[in-house]
């Protein structure tokens, strides 16, 4: 009895330790007031005693450190199991709410987009969207399976959706990382056929939602019909049926495999694959039509005795020219597309719909003048058919106001102002000028840099010895690298501006090397110039091995006149659509040279003009400051000048039979060869800036 009685009572007690004790360490029993007691400051707390706990738990009693803040496992289970219901029933609503939509959105009923002159006058319009609807068992097995290898080989097992894809695709867009990619071809058709191009999260989600539900209510086939009839291939073409048009020449029911694995690769996006844009697309669109044919072979869909038959890649023909695009203004369409389409959230896709109105910076009177001073000096000078010219005038604050692309869009849809393989020559010194005024030289590793200025004395002489901080420079066949001169003539010790006015060589490249080569190329890109159009870092990179277009040059040169402040080439003020605005990104500027730098360039290039190697520039009255151009291999000439604040590049130039690299202008022209490199060049911007008003 008496043991059992003890049992109850201990029982009783250890039911009201807990509370009890709490209440107890909290300084208060039930019916007292809430104020904790005050502690004396001196007061010694007895062994064992706890200190009180803050009102939200933290810092944690009986953790040190850092621990004493960190969440317990078991907050941190709650909290996760919370928020995934939490998150479960949002998702789980949202997918509720999500209907598919029941119309297509409407493809053919969208206007062409106009194209304006500077002063709001109409240029051109471009045509209609052109689709046409190719039912799936017309489109042949091999170029399904081309589509699908290339963009989803799982398309017929999947659930319309790639939770992994999604998942990455949600995460970098949330943190503002690349937005392309984790896409099925379900949700692909889904953006196409009903969505926005939009990229954010909620459309994606909402793309995710409608993926699951068509891929539970239709069949793989009517999707992938559907995707094949919806997809945008370039050239204006949505749609297998029309792109096998512009690019073969021939309906979808007669492509093969390999043509079907080109057309694939420009799902990716034809500004980047199709030939006919730029040359350098070539490259990328044969690896990715390799690739392709590889992958059908390793899902099986292609035999390998089959694609042993496809070694030769399947040229597309060239894009049909529109009508309205004759003369100079297909090249102004072109480079204000691209502009739309690299500027603004418009993607090539949707501006391919049309409706847009487009405000450009280009200048009708300065383009008929820049076409007609071509005209001239080629008559003039009897140059050769075979010569391309390429020119651009920008000015200080960005707006490209003029180019000459060549002898008319339709007879060439090369915009000869926008390449990027003509070699700069002698006209790139100047930015090794300005990077060696505004950072000194450093001719010893251990040693500070030194101040040089336009008279600071180099050797002139040709076949000079270049060194470097370690000693001499030796190139990789281990022979020393000497510079040399226009025509093998030595100038002795000479000042840098005069070597800049009058073209002397062996100075620059040693300057270059005093200075850095990565030092100048840093110039160059502040400048505008853009990085994947500079050469190798080697001595001749100070000669210009770099490539720039001539849009690039007369804005790096304008630089100059303007103080040392630069602006990004644009050719695009304003958009609108449907009389709503739509947001376009104009550049902005800041100073890449300090004003005394810009200065002192500037001065060198007025003492070329005015007695140096680009006297023919001279205009009556007006200050004229330039740079000519050769290059040692006779591949390129070039005269880059500005007057006031407008900046205008030419560029003469040949090119071999697939437009992709420059050759010698030996012969061209009369007298043979100076006329070419030099005169033609000169006489073109001459005879038109006697036309443009000093702004």
């Amino acid at each position: 009895m008496l043991a059992s009685s003890r049992r109850a009572t201990a029982s009783i007690r250890g039911r009201l330790r807990g509370p009890l004790s709490t209440l107890l360490r909290r300084g208060r029993l039930p019916g007292q007031g809430q104020q904790e007691p005050k502690e004396h400051p001196g007061a010694q707390r007895p062994q064992g005693h706890r200190a009180p706990k803050s009102s939200r738990g933290y810092p944690r009693p009986g953790r040190r450190g850092v621990r004493r803040w960190l969440p317990s496992g078991r907050q941190v289970l709650i909290t996760t199991l919370l928020s995934t219901v939490a998150l479960v029933g949002v998702v789980g609503y949202a997918y509720s709410q999500t209907q598919i939509p029941t119309d297509l959105k409407a493809f053919a009923t969208q206007q062409n987009n106009v194209y304006y002159w500077a002063d709001g006058t109409e240029m051109a319009r471009t045509g209609e969207v052109d689709r046409q609807d190719m039912p799936l068992e017309k489109v042949p097995q091999g170029v399904q399976w081309a589509v699908l290898a290339a963009e989803n080989e799982t398309f017929y097992t999947d659930y319309g959706i790639d939770p992994q894809g999604i998942g990455r695709a949600v995460y970098n867009m949330a943190t503002g990382g690349q937005t392309q990619g984790g896409s099925t071809i379900t949700q692909q058709y889904v953006k196409n056929a009903y969505l926005s191009q939009q990229q954010t999260v909620s459309r994606k989600l909402t793309e995710m939602f409608i993926a699951i539900k068509l891929d539970q209510r239709t069949s793989k086939q009517q999707i992938l019909e559907g995707y094949l009839n919806t997809s945008w291939f370039g050239r204006g073409a949505y749609g297998i049926q029309r792109a096998a048009r512009a690019y073969y020449g021939k309906d979808a029911s007669e492509l093969n495999p390999s043509e079907g694995a080109f057309l694939a690769s420009l799902l990716k996006g034809a500004s980047l694959y199709d030939p006919a844009v730029r040359p350098e697309n070539r490259a990328r669109a044969v690896d990715r039509w390799n690739y392709t044919l590889n992958r059908m072979v390793k899902i099986g869909k292609l035999s390998a005795a089959e694609r042993a038959t496809y070694t030769t890649f399947p040229e597309p023909i060239d894009p049909p020219k529109q009508a309205g695009l004759t003369g100079q203004t297909g090249y102004l369409v072109d480079m204000a597309k691209q502009y739309v389409t690299t500027h603004t959230g418009i993607s090539d896709a949707q501006f391919d719909l049309g409706g847009y109105q487009i405000y450009t910076t280009f200048e009708k009177p300065k383009v008929t003048a820049l076409t007609d001073s071509v005209k001239a000096a080629a008559g003039r000078l009897n140059a050769d058919p075979g010569l391309r010219v390429g020119a651009a005038t920008v000015a200080a604050d960005g707006r490209i106001l003029a180019i000459y692309g060549g002898p008319g869009y339709l007879k060439q849809g090369y915009n000869n102002a926008n390449s990027a393989i003509v070699p700069a020559g002698s006209a790139f010194t100047p930015f090794v000028y300005a990077t060696a005024l505004g950072q000194g030289v450093q001719r010893q590793r251990d040693t500070g840099r030194t101040p040089v200025s336009p008279t600071t004395r180099y050797n002139g002489d040709d076949q000079a010895q270049l060194m470097t901080p370690e000693g001499p420079y030796w190139d990789r066949n281990g022979k020393l690298v000497k510079g040399i001169n226009d025509g093998g003539k030595s100038w002795g010790s000479i000042g840098l501006r005069e070597a800049v006015e009058q073209s002397v060589n062996t100075p620059m490249l040693q300057l270059g090397l005093d200075v850095g080569l990565d030092q100048v190329r840093k110039t160059a890109t502040d400048l505008g110039l853009l990085p994947e159009t500079l050469g190798a870092q080697v001595p001749a990179f100070s000669l210009g091995n770099s490539t720039p277009s001539a849009v690039r040059m007369a804005d790096a040169y304008v630089a100059f006149a303007a103080g040392g402040m630069h602006t990004d080439p644009y050719s695009v003020v304003r958009i609108t659509r449907d009389g709503a605005s739509v947001g376009v990104q104009k550049p902005a500027s800041a100073r890449v040279l300090t004003q005394d730098v810009a200065g002192q360039v500037n001065a060198a290039l007025v003492g070329t003009v005015d007695g140096g190697t680009a006297k023919a520039a001279q205009l009556p009255g007006r200050t004229v400051a330039g740079k000519t151009g050769t290059t040692q291999d006779n591949k390129a000439g070039w005269f880059v000048g500005y007057s006031g604040q407008l900046s205008t590049a030419v560029a003469v130039f040949r090119l071999d039979a697939k437009g992709v690299e420059a050759l010698p202008l030996d012969g061209q022209g009369d007298p043979a060869k100076s006329a070419a490199a030099t005169n033609y060049p000169l006489d073109i911007w001459s005879t038109y800036m006697k036309t443009v008003p000093v702004e």
